[in-house]
């Protein structure tokens, strides 16, 4: 027992400095020799004196990432105690499985095997099975060179006596240097790109890399292809360690790009994130519930107008607030008063004008004759389903042919004023004719014969739906 205490304090003090020698991370090559030498202490029983130096070699071959086989030879020559003279020769030889405990530049490792030792000298020559096994260190040195360490204990049988023989310890100590060969060049970050060629040492494991072992990007979100989950992501995106953009508010445009976080759930956004409002209402599209609005109205929190008095113009716009019920209204929500005019409009289909002055012999208007077109307007306005004629008529002053065209000319006049007046009315609506004196009202031997004979009508030509609306609305009388 004493023999193996000094073994293992020999074996401490040879192996405490190789801590400081690792470096990096390294696989085991495919096959390596490790020629070196060592001391081995035989058992007394062989009557030998207290150690022998030694020497041999290890015949390694890789069978997995950390487990190898190696086979092992020791030659060791010890000379006898003084009560004999000459010496003893040890040859040992052994297979072993060897268990490297980690992948990296340092590998403390634990070996066992079995095998066969033979002592010669004197007058004796045997043969005997041994066991063994002990504990090491590879310690890397290059890609291809590490200096291995390590103590064993080989067991064998030894003959006490003539007759009895009993099993001894044989502790061993063995320096050497690996050569490796067939192995993988050292790569540390397993990228692939051995160490000498990496650019990039310490790329993440799993990513993708070019051809000087630096990561690939190919998004530029900052997590390199291999590891990003959402390939693809748009530049500026915010994104997480997966390399998949985040969208907080949900509203489809990714953190980073959103110019308006926190916009409210299943509120519309445009292409920066930002929620729109079409009808300018204070409610965003996709929460509003009546868009396109009436500018100026009053909405509640769904985006619809109200309407207090039920007038058809909503609160806001509406300048006549408490119109009676069934009042008619105009545009602003006041109701609307009947006029002559208009009455003529619903009982005949028709508003005969025989005080609108041209220039003698033109199409000129009159300025005082605007007012009385204005009226007109403001009527024919309030009835957008009505297609109107205006026909223009002369008295019989003139030669037929000049009365025709000159009554054109004026229809057409008339028409162009109200158009140019009142953009709401919608050209398609209206057409104009000239009569001439082909259709006159009164005698034109008389002043005021010819005077009634001179004037403009605003004929209804779709009465069906002047009878339905009349039939429909309901009019307050004037006031």
């Amino acid at each position: 027992m004493r023999t193996i205490r000094l073994y293992l304090a020999a074996l401490s003090i040879l192996l405490l400095p190789s801590f400081s020698l690792a470096s990096g991370g390294e696989g085991l090559p495919g096959w390596w020799m490790v020629p070196g030498g060592g001391v081995t202490w035989p058992p007394s029983e062989l009557g030998v004196k207290d150690n022998a130096p030694s020497f041999g070699g290890i015949l390694g071959f890789k069978l997995s990432p950390t487990w190898a086989l190696e086979m092992r030879g020791h030659f060791a020559t010890a000379d006898f105690d003084s009560a004999a003279t000459g010496s003893l020769d040890l040859l040992h030889g052994e297979g072993n499985l060897t268990w490297f405990l980690t992948k990296g530049a340092f590998k403390p490792y634990f070996t066992a095997g079995a095998g066969a030792i033979n002592a010669s000298g004197g007058t004796s020559d045997e043969t005997k099975f041994a066991w063994n096994g002990g504990a090491g260190f590879h310690i890397g040195l290059s890609n291809s060179v590490a200096l291995r360490l390590d103590g064993r204990v080989v067991s064998y049988k030894v003959s006490t006596s003539l007759t009895t023989e009993e099993s001894k310890y044989q502790p061993e100590v063995f320096a050497g240097l690996s050569f490796g060969f067939g192995g993988k060049p050292r790569d540390d970050d397993k990228d692939g790109v051995p160490n000498k060629l990496d650019k990039c040492p310490g790329t993440p494991l799993g990513a993708r890399v070019d051809v000087n072992g630096c990561p690939v990007d190919g998004d530029g979100d900052g997590v390199p292809d291999g590891l990003d989950q959402c390939d693809g992501t748009p530049k500026g995106a915010t994104v997480d360690a997966k390399g998949c953009p985040s969208d907080s508010d949900g509203d489809g445009v990714f953190d980073g790009l959103d110019q308006c976080a926190s916009t409210p759930p299943s509120a519309r956004v445009d292409s920066k994130g930002c929620p729109m409002d079409s009808d300018n209402d204070g409610v965003l599209d996709g929460l509003d519930q009546c868009e396109n609005t009436p500018s100026g109205c009053v909405v509640n929190t769904n985006g619809c107008p109200s309407d207090a008095d039920q007038d058809g113009v909503c609160d806001g716009n509406d300048k006549c607030a408490d119109t009676p019920a069934s009042a008619r209204v105009d545009k602003s929500g006041c109701p609307i008063e009947v006029s002559q005019k208009e009455t003529e409009l619903l009982d005949t289909g028709m508003i005969r004008l025989q005080d609108v002055n041209f220039d003698t012999g033109k199409a000129t208007i009159k300025p005082e004759s605007e007012k009385v077109l204005d009226e007109v307007g403001n009527i024919l306005a309030r009835w957008p389903e009505l297609r109107i004629e205006i026909g223009g008529h002369t008295d019989a002053r003139g030669g037929d042919a000049q009365n025709q065209k000159l009554s054109d000319a004026r229809a057409k006049a008339v028409l162009d004023y109200l158009l140019n007046k009142f953009p709401e009315l919608r050209s398609e609506q209206f057409s104009s004719k000239g009569y001439g004196e082909s259709l006159p009202m009164a005698t034109n031997t008389t002043q005021l014969g010819m005077a009634k004979n001179r004037r403009v009508e605003f004929k209804v030509l779709n009465t069906e739906v002047l009878k339905r609306e009349k039939e429909k609305r309901s009019f307050v009388p004037k006031q």
